[in-house]
């Protein structure tokens, strides 16, 4: 039964460029500002959105920009890069002269 449900996404899929299918997984496997705190070093998350990034810039004819993209998903799975601390945090109360 399963069968026709699935051929009906197919098709409405298929109503979408190449392009709208990438920006909207790209949306989709971004992450929020409410959910960055919980996500911001896990992994998975970021090396998906990172290629995810990296299929739209592919498709808009930026190779340079997916490279980047895949280089930094690259970074995420393999270890050699980490969260960056948060920029909201420690700046509070560092003193008069800033």
């Amino acid at each position: 039964m399963s069968q026709p449900s699935q051929l009906s996404k197919t098709s409405q899929l298929n109503e979408f460029s190449d392009l709208e299918l990438a920006q909207a997984l790209m949306e989709r496997l971004s992450i929020s500002p409410n959910d960055w705190h919980r996500l911001k070093s896990n992994r998975n998350s970021r090396a998906s959105e990172q290629i995810a990034a990296a299929m739209v810039f592919l498709l808009k004819n930026q190779p340079q920009e997916a490279l980047a993209r895949l280089e930094q998903a690259v970074g995420w799975l393999n270890r050699s890069i980490s969260a960056p601390p948060c920029p909201t945090h420690g700046h509070k109360g560092l003193g008069s002269g800033e």
